[in-house]
């Protein structure tokens, strides 16, 4: 069951978290080129392409809560619970978690809704959501880490 429930948490990080991990990084420039594109009208396919990577943020975000429901059922099956390295995993995807909840997803929203609006977007916008959309990626590449070195594991892995 363990190898069963660890294939599926590590299935469940690739299939949801990585798509967002992308649509996030490739989001502010993307909307610095609709928004240099738009002028005076907006371009409807460039418009479209923000709209998407907004979307599969959105919905791999919470395709993702899945990663750490099957982690913790993991976690337990293989009685690995009070680690340090997994308590430390876990303090880094709830930042994580935390980081694109609270400011990666609302300012998409706000430059998405900018590029149909008057007022003109501002790089200053994209500069700082880019800085978010790093530190979310940063966090999950060290809980990746984290989950294959274990640090402390006698497992020899």
């Amino acid at each position: 069951m363990t190898k069963f429930l660890l294939s599926l948490h590590v299935l469940a990080a690739i299939v949801a978290i990585g798509p967002v991990t992308v649509a996030a990084s490739m989001f502010p420039p993307a909307v610095r080129r609709a928004a240099a594109a738009a002028g005076d009208r907006p371009d409807p396919a460039a418009a479209g392409t923000v709209a998407l990577l907004h979307r599969i943020c959105r919905v791999y975000a919470g395709v993702g809560l899945t990663v750490p429901l099957l982690g913790f059922a993991t976690a337990v099956a293989m009685d690995v619970l009070g680690s340090g390295w997994l308590v430390t995993s876990i303090a880094l995807t709830a930042a994580a978690a935390g980081v694109l909840v609270a400011f990666v997803l609302p300012r998409q929203q706000e430059l998405l809704d900018g590029l149909g609006g008057s007022a003109p977007v501002e790089r200053s916008a994209t500069v700082q959501l880019a800085m978010f959309t790093g530190v979310f990626n940063l966090l999950w590449a060290t809980v990746t880490v984290l989950m294959i070195v274990r640090p402390g594991s006698t497992t020899g892995a």
